[in-house]
């Protein structure tokens, strides 16, 4: 085998290597959220992203100056959401809603909602792993 075909199956393979690493990375929780920096967040629902590999909800919320953030808040997958009851119209746009949760490591508005409580009291379960280890 010559030289560059030996050099290039070598990348190939570290190159293959490193893709299920990425894969694990990208859905581990203590990769992205701090769990030490807990979130309790109240806003009305901008939008929902029923979405794989994870469902995401946007919420403004009101800081005590009365300017607006608006957080992205990532729940479980949709499959995962639907075997604990969830349908599309559990969280509707317009609804408030309190959230309490773990923030995102790199102290983006974002963060992975561990339960989200209606107004009218109805508490919306989440399915990621962090949601079921409290």
């Amino acid at each position: 085998m010559d030289i560059k075909l030996r050099l290039t199956a070598i990348a190939l393979a570290a190159g293959g290597l490193a893709l299920p690493a990425q894969g694990i990375a990208h859905h581990s929780f203590a990769a992205e959220f701090d769990a030490d920096s807990p979130i309790e967040l109240t806003g009305i629902v901008t939008s929902v992203k029923w979405t794989n590999p994870h469902t995401f909800f946007y919420i403004d919320v009101e800081k005590e100056n009365g300017d607006w953030e608006n957080w992205a808040l990532e729940l479980g997958s949709p499959n995962g959401l639907m075997r604990r009851g969830w349908t599309r119209n559990s969280l509707k746009i317009g609804d408030t809603v309190s959230v309490s949760g773990s923030r995102a490591r790199d102290g983006s508005l974002k963060g992975n909602a561990r339960s989200v409580v209606l107004a009218s009291g109805q508490q919306l379960f989440n399915a990621t792993n962090r949601a079921t280890e409290d």
